[in-house]
């Protein structure tokens, strides 16, 4: 869905809040869930115009989103929702695994009872959020309770690297639920996670990352390439490096 002229927009109203919040949240919400679909155009004075306000915050929110990976800035083309290629996605899962292994290594002797009861608090508002069916808030809690190892981590430039991927995460997870026929991850699927993150053994532990990021990862992989095939490559994209 292009946001242009004659566009619909999808039930976006404005609450008292920073006016900035209120529009990241707001296209942050119709870019996971699909309503702004990859690829789109956004236009800053057909925005401005439905949200009733002036370029300056939604100037602001449309940066912060762009920083986020959920948008992209184009020269010459303007700006878009962002896409993912087949390639991001191997490149995600490489990535995001040794990631998250490091990450691990570095807090794994000093986890303590204040580790353990946030990555429970983190994993229970997951639980909620797929209880209650909502797939953007499962999204987001889901991200929360992945980002606590690198924010626990105690290393600067992991925790800037995992905050870079945050935006393409959700693009792909979005993906991944479409791919999977659902709203939101399994309820289950991060119990053994939670285990080996609270245990004593950390081959265990990397055992279930690179399991925890294999599930499912060749049918979204699959989604993608088929989508692709069908409707071709998309503007919100960065071209592809030469060879």
């Amino acid at each position: 869905m292009d946001v242009v002229e004659g566009g619909s927009a999808p039930g976006w109203t404005l609450k008292r809040r920073t006016y900035r919040d209120q529009i990241l949240e707001a296209l942050r919400s119709s870019i996971i869930s699909g309503a702004l679909q990859p690829g789109a155009r956004i236009s800053e004075a057909e925005l401005a115009g439905r949200f009733g306000v002036s370029r300056g915050p939604l100037r602001e929110a449309l940066g912060v989103l762009i920083q986020e990976g959920l948008l992209v800035s184009i020269p010459f083309t303007g700006t878009h929702v962002a896409d993912l290629s087949p390639t991001e996605v191997d490149e995600i899962f490489s990535l995001r695994t040794q990631l998250e292994i490091f990450a691990f290594q570095q807090v794994w002797d000093r986890r303590d009872a204040a580790f353990a009861q946030e990555l429970t608090r983190r994993h229970e508002q997951l639980l909620a959020s797929i209880d209650s069916g909502d797939d953007e808030a499962s999204i987001q809690h889901e991200l929360a309770l992945h980002s606590f190892v690198y924010e626990a981590a105690g290393h600067s430039l992991l925790l800037s690297v995992w905050n870079g991927l945050r935006g393409k995460l959700q693009l792909y997870w979005a993906a991944h639920h479409r791919a999977h026929g659902r709203r939101g991850p399994k309820p289950e699927g991060h119990l053994d996670y939670l285990r080996c993150a609270l245990g004593d053994d950390f081959a265990a532990m990397e055992a279930e990352i690179r399991e925890h990021m294999l599930r499912g990862f060749g049918r979204t992989q699959d989604f993608m390439r088929a989508r692709e095939a069908t409707q071709g490559p998309r503007t919100g994209r960065p071209a592809e490096p030469e060879q």
